[in-house]
């Protein structure tokens, strides 16, 4: 990802701004640390949908109130010969 001090990136922002449109995000730094990164509107947009966590996926399940036998056996299983 190519990087970009916030003076250089305020100077070249079109071609900043060009390549981000053509999916490839631009890192800006600020005093030497990493400050923002940019990109497209869409991929923004795609990274930030709303998304389900587990424990609402699950809940909201059509399996939601089926009983599961979550048990374990307490066999020791087969004997092994080496």
């Amino acid at each position: 990802m190519p990087t970009w001090k916030l003076e250089d990136a305020k100077n070249q922002f079109s071609r900043v701004v060009r390549e981000a449109l053509m999916g490839k995000p631009q890192r800006v730094t600020r005093g030497g640390r990493d400050a923002v990164v940019i990109v497209s509107a869409e991929e923004y947009d795609r990274l930030t949908r709303a998304t389900v966590d587990l424990v609402d996926f699950l809940r909201e399940s059509p399996l939601a109130e089926v009983e599961l036998d979550l048990e374990r056996s307490r066999e020791l299983g087969r004997r092994l010969e080496l």
